[in-house]
């Protein structure tokens, strides 16, 4: 059952923080591409936003990448990157937690609403904290990779699963692109 977000009077001023990996993932595992823009609009419905950030680890060789957040930064979103980390089994990482509870904390003060789309249960304590400070924290994420500690800090949680006809990608093509 999808839950909607309260009327814009009950929400006042909206900061959005977008997780982008927590994100990519759960659109991966929904077989869906995320439409960026319907996105922010289904967040903020209607509500004064303040500021819309999207967290991500770059790859600074990746032209694709490179594109894709000129795009971000040029329709709504302050775009907030750190270089992908090499592990030792040869994986990919960054780590943005820090980033995105900063960026949370220091702007309690300015909105009324939270958004955070991520999952991360490293971000429960963050986010616990700005809702002493008094802001309302809505967190948005797919149940199966979202952590029970976060959810229970939040004071509503959606299955980004329900928001799946509002915010995907509709394809213009009939193909299908194959990786070489």
């Amino acid at each position: 059952m999808p839950i909607s977000a309260p009327r814009s009077h009950d929400r006042g001023r909206v900061a959005i923080f977008v997780d982008g990996s927590n994100l990519f993932y759960a659109a991966m595992q929904l077989g869906i591409e995320i439409d960026y823009t319907k996105l922010l609009c289904y967040l903020t419905q209607d509500s004064q936003l303040l500021r819309a950030f999207f967290y991500t680890g770059i790859d600074p060789g990746n032209d694709k990448q490179q594109g894709f957040l000129l795009w971000m930064r040029r329709n709504g979103y302050r775009v907030v990157t750190k270089d992908l980390v090499q592990l030792p089994d040869g994986s990919k990482k960054a780590n943005l937690d820090v980033e995105i509870a900063v960026d949370m904390m220091t702007l309690a003060d300015h909105y009324d609403t939270a958004v955070l789309v991520s999952g991360d249960g490293d971000l429960a304590y963050a986010v616990n904290a700005i809702s002493y400070r008094g802001a309302r924290i809505e967190v948005v994420s797919l149940r199966s990779m979202t952590s029970d500690s976060l959810i229970n800090v939040a004071d509503q949680y959606t299955d980004v699963a329900d928001l799946k006809p509002y915010i995907q990608k509709v394809s213009r093509t009939n193909y299908t692109y194959h990786p070489l």
